[in-house]
């Protein structure tokens, strides 16, 4: 039976070899450990075989697991799911990065309520490029507008695009998909010094976000396995 270090190895290994297949530069994707609905115990292990960087959908079961393992100070925590504007103070004070950016209300409260102490708080706007009913983010003709706004708020750093690219999907359909993101991306890295995430790609899309230039890659099941159902 695969252990989460083994999962991890595989995971990178793919990985690599997506980068080798698309030409790109080695080490030039980073692997986010979705770790929602998994234990703490699940991160250590995952953190004892080298991964640093793990994501989280659920606010107050992130926050749980900062402060328990805030003795691991070299993990990078970021926010990918949903955030409500009353849940915005405890982000700013404990997450590193925030990836689900979907409104420029969410992006001033947590600008406002990020702690003085704090290195400004790592952000990517979400898109929902194909509109779909039961996804957030922007479409992408609000992206200028709140790119803009963003870059002005001193607690903010702008990082990047983050998108969830719709399942099952034909490959001509999925690819230009990715390829919107890319140029959007680029269009937005090119205006912005810190633009340099690109966070598309989970473990069914993974390869082929890499080929579009992904930068980082979001796998939850294929390390942790299957995830605990929410009450």
């Amino acid at each position: 039976m695969q252990t989460i270090a083994d999962r991890l190895i595989n995971a990178r290994q793919e990985i690599d070899n997506a980068i080798a297949s698309a030409n790109r530069n080695p080490h030039s994707v980073r692997l986010l450990a979705v770790s929602k609905t998994k234990p703490v115990s699940d991160i250590e292990l995952a953190y004892e075989a080298g991964q640093r960087l793990f994501g989280e959908n659920y606010i107050q079961e992130g926050v749980d697991k900062i402060q328990t393992l805030e003795h691991l100070s070299d993990i990078e925590w970021h926010m990918i799911g949903p955030i409500q504007s009353n849940k915005t103070k405890i982000v700013a004070e404990h997450f590193d990065w925030v990836q689900s950016i979907d409104r420029l209300k969410i992006a001033r409260r947590l600008n406002d309520q990020r702690p003085e102490g704090m290195p400004p708080l790592n952000v990517c706007i979400q898109l929902n490029i194909e509109q779909e009913t039961t996804k957030s983010g922007i479409i992408p003709g609000e992206l200028p507008a709140l790119v803009q706004e963003i870059i002005n708020l001193p607690r903010l750093c702008l990082r990047g695009l983050m998108a969830i690219p719709a399942a099952d999907v034909t490959p001509q359909a999925q690819h230009q998909t990715l390829a919107a993101l890319q140029s959007l991306y680029n269009d937005v890295a090119a205006q912005v010094d810190t633009v340099d995430t690109l966070s598309v790609g989970m473990s069914g899309d993974m390869c082929e976000a890499i080929a579009y230039g992904s930068t980082m890659v979001r796998i939850g099941t294929a390390i942790f396995g299957a995830r605990q159902q929410q009450n």
